[in-house]
């Protein structure tokens, strides 16, 4: 026989068998109450229930018997008395309050809005859950804030909020991208123009706080029209006391945030995308800090939605980092930038090493594109090129080799020669900054006559934006390895070498690579200035300049250079990736100290 004992003190609510009864296993003898919860007390064992002891409210202690247990050889083929909890599911069938979470959850889906997805897909666009479907591994996705509907319940039914305005106009939640987590916000286009309602305020400052705390890189999809004025259940009057911008703002330099656009994103929406460390937006994107009407509401004129901000003024500008055709490239771009934040790769595919000794020309005078050099010492679909629309007289990539991240820069002698202008040296300073903050290595080619001079570059502020190299390369925490491709010229190339070609972990040239205080035509014509006049114009003036030249030139080569150790090699254009992967090998990235911002522009 076994004594049934109470487990807790508590109030006899009910007995779901009687003296004699014969029961199984687990089958419910008696039902206790404590603290308004109900407790369920079972069979440990078949047998037939023998004498109770208490009734229906009355109260008992902890361990008080409460009906004996006489065990019986055949109680499974007994009737049996006891039964389950009334309350209790029956199994293979969904619960009411689960039917009821699944019926609400519905209406969260694309499924619910044929007519809204419809019209969206007219448009040649994607919705924000199927963009979040293609960014995320498949399955990763979790939700945050579904439920959420408009601030609109004084104004609007709860069925027609429930319907129309799902999560708010924002879907958020953390996936995973290349089997990493990521917090992922996207601006329902569908919902309300994807405005900023005052629910997904909140679910974005909820977003963001969690990916500061944990660490987490931040994919926003920022389509939309900005603040929305019809949120009434808040009392509010301006609502310039939100959390929102400054939250995404304390981002910048501590977790990659990427930004992707397609459509119109204006306002409120804007401004959080140019927070983004980088812009990916598609041609028929539009971007602008005003749409239309507050545009025409400021007395600035009546414009179209295209006409504000469109992808080729804001990739010309510098804007748009990476400029795609559609939403899926820009998906793919997405996961590709953020690929080189998660770490090496296992297998790589280096390209020919052989074809690098013919990226230069032999004559020292022909142009050429150091993209091609870029492209021959990464592995092989791993270069991102970031900002082409925009300072053009340097190129800036992610890329990796033998597997590992690192950032690009690089000289272009098809402009200007090589020179660096203004623009050239903002793109590149950021793109500095960009990899200081995050962790990658840094791989500068050179090739320029130095920085830009003449009246008309000064007017440009030239003083300023050119020393932001300096100021930049004086605060890199990550490796810097400079390779000397032709020329290294003057200011512009000491700026290319972190101030100076022994600021780097190593300077190494290729045998195209001449050198001097500053272009070496410029310096005989300057340096030589009372012989050259000596002569009178013609052959011999000429001759004398090309005699000059030549031993200017042969004086500044690179292997003089290595020779004087005003750098540390000479190599094998088939050998630089060599030199590249023993750089980054050796190099350490210093620690952050939490306060690397990356500048907006």
């Amino acid at each position: 026989m076994q004594n049934i004992q109470s487990p807790l003190q508590a109030q006899v609510v009910q007995w779901l068998v009687s003296p004699g009864a014969n029961v199984r296993p687990g089958d419910v003898l008696v039902i206790l109450e404590a603290m308004k919860m109900e407790h369920e007390i079972r069979a440990s064992q078949a047998g037939c229930v023998g004498e109770t002891f208490y009734q229906a409210g009355e109260t008992v202690a902890e361990g008080d018997v409460l009906c004996s247990l006489m065990a019986v050889a055949d109680a499974a083929s007994s009737p049996v008395v006891a039964a389950a909890s009334k309350t209790a599911s029956v199994p293979g069938q969904d619960r009411a309050d689960l039917q009821k979470l699944q019926a609400r959850l519905a209406f969260t889906q694309d499924a619910a809005r044929p007519e809204a997805i419809a019209k969206r897909h007219a448009l040649g666009l994607r919705t924000a859950r199927e963009n979040i479907a293609d960014l995320c591994d498949e399955g990763s996705f979790v939700e945050y804030g579904a439920l959420a509907v408009a601030a609109q319940s004084r104004r609007r039914s709860a069925d027609d909020l429930m319907r129309n305005t799902p999560a708010d106009g924002m879907v958020t939640g953390i996936g995973c991208i290349n089997g990493q987590r990521v917090v992922v916000m996207a601006y329902d286009f569908t919902v309300l123009a994807g405005t900023q309602g005052m629910r997904n305020h909140q679910k974005t400052d909820r977003m963001l706080g969690i990916a500061l705390h944990h660490q987490l890189p931040v994919v926003l999809f920022a389509e939309g029209g900005g603040g929305r004025p019809g949120d009434v259940d808040v009392a509010i009057v301006a609502g310039l006391n939100l959390a929102t911008f400054a939250s995404f703002a304390r981002l910048n330099g501590r977790v990659p945030v990427v930004g992707v656009v397609a459509g119109r994103c204006f306002a409120g929406n804007a401004a959080l995308l140019g927070c983004a460390d980088v812009i990916i937006a598609t041609q028929d994107s539009n971007i602008g800090m005003g749409g239309p009407a507050m545009v025409e509401g400021g007395g600035l004129g009546v414009f179209k939605p295209e006409q504000i901000g469109p992808s080729e003024v804001q990739h010309g500008n510098g804007v748009i980092d990476v400029l795609v055709e559609n939403e899926t490239q820009a998906v793919a771009q997405a996961r590709h930038y953020l690929s080189f934040f998660q770490g090496s790769t296992p297998s790589w595919q280096a390209p020919p090493a052989e074809a690098m000794r013919h990226v230069v020309p032999e004559n020292r005078l022909r142009v050429y594109d150091t993209r091609a050099a870029m492209q021959g010492m990464t592995d092989e679909g791993s270069l991102l090129h970031l900002r082409t629309g925009f300072g053009i007289g340097i190129h800036t990539a992610l890329a990796r080799i033998a597997g590992r991240p690192v950032g690009l820069m690089a000289n272009n002698p098809l402009h200007l020669g090589g020179a660096i202008d203004a623009d050239a040296a903002d793109k590149a300073a950021r793109f500095m900054q960009l990899c200081n903050a995050h962790g990658l290595p840094l791989v500068s080619l050179v090739d320029t006559p130095g920085f830009m001079v003449g009246p008309d570059t000064e007017a440009t502020a030239q003083v300023r934006h050119v020393s932001r190299l300096f100021v930049a390369a004086a605060h890199l925490r990550v490796p810097l390895l400079s390779v000397v491709l032709r020329k290294g010229y003057g200011l512009g190339a000491m700026a290319m070498t972190g101030g100076g070609f022994h600021e780097t972990l190593a300077t190494v040239a290729w045998p195209t690579g001449e050198f001097g205080g500053m272009g070496l035509e410029g310096a005989v014509r300057l340096g030589y200035r009372k012989e050259l006049e000596a002569l009178p114009e013609g052959p011999e003036r000429e001759a004398l300049f090309e005699r000059l030249l030549a031993q200017q030139y042969d004086n500044g080569s690179a292997i003089n250079m290595a020779a004087t150790l005003e750098i540390d090699a000479v190599i094998d254009p088939a050998q630089t990736r060599e030199w590249l992967v023993a750089g980054l090998e050796a190099g350490r990235v210093k620690p952050s100290d939490g306060r690397l911002a990356i500048d907006t522009w």
